[in-house]
């Protein structure tokens, strides 16, 4: 496994190296400086995702699903719908500043916890009414930011949509340092948790035999999925798909019930394919389209194409 992630961060330097230097014209400083805050922006992101990912579907015994099935994209939506419905979108985007990130998050996260936590409460038989009533909060919050926007000034849903769609293009240097943060404090808890995670791996049943206090560990655990899902969204935007292509491929490579290879492995994969699509989108191909866009398309034939090799498999 080793082998593989030295050919993985191989690989990733090889597309750094290519998006950095590509079509720079010879203006080094500001490509760098431009390019590379990018680049520490699809590390922080592709460390969120994969390990939020990854340790839901441990949880959940499923690898079908994702951190959006619990309505957290659906959610971050919604926050920046009502913003800019009762706020104005001119005024937010000119109060583009750390308090406003910090919000984001924070709402997002807060929220999100507060929604997983009542509904794991209230869930007789775990988490899967638990996922189900995170499916039906999900339509309900999608109906009613399609209902506001569609009561929205013109102009200002077009900022709206602006915000919505994961874009590296413009990205504040304290958003990243805040998330930076945020995301190692996240990232750095459930790395703490790798021997519980390992155990979860072998089932619910399993594990709380073995002494683990499962339903404590599920609430701490869905907590940091929310945490780190709402910052990444709110860093650049809805792109919670990405999730399970590089879950999925984590597994084909690494195929290892120990978290601590998964999570070095799918950190470097999301890496490798936010980097490897940006050159792509940006540099070569010239797309006039956002990197979150062709992720969504991808990702939903690659989710296609999987269910229906499974079919047949049946």
């Amino acid at each position: 496994m080793k082998k593989k992630l030295f050919l993985l961060f191989f690989l990733i330097l090889c597309a750094a190296t290519a998006y950095l230097t590509y079509n720079t014209y010879g203006n080094w400083s500001f490509a760098f400086a431009l390019r590379g805050r990018r680049i520490f922006a699809f590390a922080l992101v592709a460390i969120a995702i994969s390990f939020s990912t990854i340790t839901l579907q441990t949880v959940t015994s499923n690898r079908y699903l994702t951190p959006g099935i619990l309505g957290l994209d659906q959610l971050y939506v919604l926050v920046q719908t009502l913003c800019f419905f009762f706020i104005g979108g001119i005024q937010m985007l000119s109060q583009e500043t750390a308090a406003m990130f910090l919000f984001s998050v924070s709402l997002t996260a807060i929220l999100g916890s507060l929604l997983i936590g009542f509904f794991y409460q209230k869930a007789v038989n775990g988490l899967f009414l638990l996922l189900m009533a995170g499916m039906v909060c999900g339509m309900m919050f999608s109906s009613l930011s399609t209902f506001l926007q569609v009561l929205m000034d013109p102009n200002e849903y077009d900022l709206l949509q602006g915000r919505l769609f994961a874009s590296f293009g413009n990205i504040n240097t304290q958003h990243l340092l805040i998330a930076a943060v945020i995301i190692l404090i996240g990232s750095s808890c459930l790395i703490l948790l790798i021997p519980e995670l390992n155990l979860l791996h072998l089932g619910s049943g399993q594990a709380k035999s073995l002494g683990v206090p499962v339903q404590w560990l599920h609430r701490g655990i869905l907590f940091l999925i929310a945490l780190l899902t709402g910052t990444a969204t709110a860093l650049v935007g809805p792109a919670v798909f990405l999730g399970f292509v590089v879950a999925t491929i984590t597994y084909q490579l690494f195929p290892t019930y120990r978290h601590g290879w998964l999570f070095a492995g799918g950190s470097l994969i999301g890496f490798l394919l936010l980097v490897g699509g940006q050159f792509l989108v940006e540099q070569v191909f010239q797309w006039q389209t956002t990197i979150g866009t062709v992720i969504q398309l991808l990702g939903g034939v690659f989710f296609i194409s999987k269910l229906l090799l499974e079919r047949k498999k049946s």
